[in-house]
């Protein structure tokens, strides 16, 4: 739980977020968000009995009413009106979600991630927790105004025939 607050702090929850959590596993993130104030939440994961896990801990804790619970593949989950999205998954999944991430999340969006980077997305913010003496990165991301400049093509070598 000690990660969850530090997920949910990163992500400086407003009255107004829609928190999904992608491989949401037991809820626990998303059903503390909805407790710690965000208007709604969305449990997403591909594992039935774990949307079942998910759905009745929201319901003991008296949420369920503000979450949404989808057995769906995370890449296929429409995000849009997502406001911050949260993730413990691995470093390769990150990396493929990226694009899905820019493509449906608006701008100002925050992404914050358990463990794993975003490969060479630079992190807004990054905490380093220390429970039981084991580092626990937790990272930040805000989705841009506008996809950050391409680099400019590297200008044509010449080819050895016209040295």
């Amino acid at each position: 739980m000690e990660v969850v607050g530090a997920m949910l702090e990163l992500a400086t929850l407003r009255p107004e977020d829609v928190v999904a959590d992608l491989g949401c596993g037991d809820g626990r993130l998303v059903i503390e968000a909805v407790r710690r104030g965000a208007a709604r939440g969305l449990c997403v994961d591909i594992d039935r009995d774990l949307i079942a896990k998910a759905r009745d801990n929201a319901l003991s804790a008296g949420v369920a009413d503000r979450i949404a619970f989808i057995n769906e593949d995370l890449f296929t989950v429409d995000l849009r009106g997502v406001t911050v999205v949260t993730l413990f998954l691995s470093p390769h999944l990150n990396r493929e979600l990226r694009a899905k991430l820019l493509r449906e999340l608006a701008p100002g969006a925050r992404v914050v991630s358990h463990w794993h980077d975003m490969g060479d997305w630079r992190p807004h913010r990054t905490l380093r927790l220390r429970p039981g003496g084991r580092e626990r990165p937790v990272y930040l991301w805000i989705i841009p105004s506008s996809p950050a400049p391409a680099r400019a093509p590297a200008p044509p070598r010449a080819s050895p025939e016209a040295r």
